[in-house]
């Protein structure tokens, strides 16, 4: 079995420069349980960088500071998170300089979130006269998701505790907020269901979807924060309307349980990973699958791709250019694909993986790993194409059943489209 094409030689494929890594202090011998970093997520004005480091703790730095100190030392240098020297927050709580913190969370940390308020887009709750937080313009949260159902919310600038969210009875493995800044979380959790809380509101619990029949892993916000995906065990892909808290469809296509999921920029394109070595790029708006990016060669058959395969695919993110993506699989490498080939245009070495994502400017790609360490690596740079700009330019407004309505000639619909 091959980890690419008979096509590409492996030895071809550029290899990416690494950036830095942030390595956890070694646990004592009977803690080496409950050390994997789960989750890492950048904030979204790329302020803040945020881990589980294993054990309850979540480390919480700032983003241009690390890069800064990764130039200095070099990527080998960093053999510890606190040898980052970053200025911690003051007494006087100052907002404007971002400060590190390091968070105990209580119980072992499976998902993280950051999420931004916009005072103009108001709580959905009727009665708004009065609420135990006004959040500002200026606020920046961390949710984190732990190994006993709960939520517990915080102020990234502060490091203090605002909300303990409870309501799940199962571990809560991802958490996403609502990109439009109405500070609408939702969290998925392994008691099969997914709830959405509006942060707003002081945490009050809006709905609960169901529809999963076993444990949910992911889920994820179009940009427009009208759809949401959820991808779970046995083989679960859904898409549901988070106007009307109703499921749109299900997607079918994989062989395993899928666990990761990501919205394309534009929201046109959805990426789903999953156990059986594979993800796919979606349209979400169709249900088509329009790319499959292979993990293992030849691939696998059904039966096969459904059991222990050694290429399960843990995780996928989308760049912020549109153009690429990443994945993080049990063979020991990263893979950074175009979505328009079906082979890595580059990879990187990476043992006992668990999660990645991009930075908010897309340069750079975080890995974390079992033993709560984190790696980075420069990100694929290309000047996208005059096509790919104006697909993402009318995709962000129109989704494919308004595209193809366009009083246009064909060609000009295709030179839109995203194709199989």
């Amino acid at each position: 079995m091959a980890s690419f094409p008979p096509r590409v030689n492996e030895k071809e494929i550029v290899r990416s420069r690494t950036i830095g890594e942030l390595l956890a202090p070694a646990a004592p011998f009977d803690k080496k349980c409950g050390c994997e970093n789960w989750t890492v997520a950048f904030a979204p004005d790329g302020s803040y960088f945020a881990w589980s480091q294993g054990h309850r703790t979540v480390k919480l730095v700032p983003w241009s500071q690390c890069l800064k100190n990764f130039l200095l030392h070099g990527p080998k240098n960093v053999t510890n998170s606190s040898s980052l020297r970053l200025p911690r927050q003051n007494s006087d709580g100052q907002k404007n300089k971002p400060r590190e913190h390091t968070i105990d969370c209580g119980d072992i940390v499976w998902s993280l979130a950051f999420g931004s308020s916009i005072p103009e887009k108001e709580s959905r709750c009727v009665n708004i006269e009065w609420h135990r937080f006004k959040f500002g313009q200026d606020q920046l949260l961390l949710a984190t998701g732990l190994n006993n159902g709960r939520i517990k919310i915080w102020d990234v600038y502060t490091g203090k505790l605002l909300l303990n969210l409870v309501d799940h009875t199962e571990v809560v493995r991802d958490l996403t907020f609502a990109p439009d800044g109405s500070l609408i979380l939702v969290s998925a959790s392994r008691d099969k269901t997914l709830r959405v809380w509006d942060l707003k509101d002081d945490g009050n619990m809006m709905k609960v979807l169901r529809g999963h029949q076993n444990w949910v892993y992911s889920c994820a916000f179009s940009p427009d924060s009208s759809m949401l995906c959820s991808v779970g065990a046995s083989k679960a892909v859904f898409l549901w309307n988070m106007d009307k808290y109703t499921m749109i469809r299900k997607l079918e296509g994989h062989h395993h349980d899928v666990v990761a999921c990501d919205f394309s920029p534009d929201g046109a394109l959805l990426a789903t990973a999953s156990y059986d070595t594979r993800v796919y790029i979606w349209d979400p708006h169709t249900g088509d699958i329009l790319m499959e990016f292979g993990h293992l060669f030849p691939p696998p058959t059904p039966i096969f791709a459904g059991g222990a395969n050694d290429r399960w695919v843990r995780s996928v993110s989308f760049s912020h250019d549109g153009l690429h993506i990443a994945s993080l699989a049990d063979d020991k490498m990263v893979r950074f694909w175009r979505i328009d080939e079906d082979y890595p245009v580059q990879i990187a070495s990476l043992s006992n993986g668990l999660c990645c994502a991009f930075s908010t400017d897309g340069s750079v790609l975080a890995a974390g790993t079992h033993d709560g360490s984190v790696y980075f690596w420069a990100t694929p740079r290309q000047i996208p194409s005059l096509q790919h700009l104006c697909r993402m330019s009318v995709r962000r407004v129109m989704p494919t059943q308004e595209v193809q309505k366009l009083p246009v000639p064909s060609k000009v619909l295709e030179f839109l489209s995203y194709r199989i």
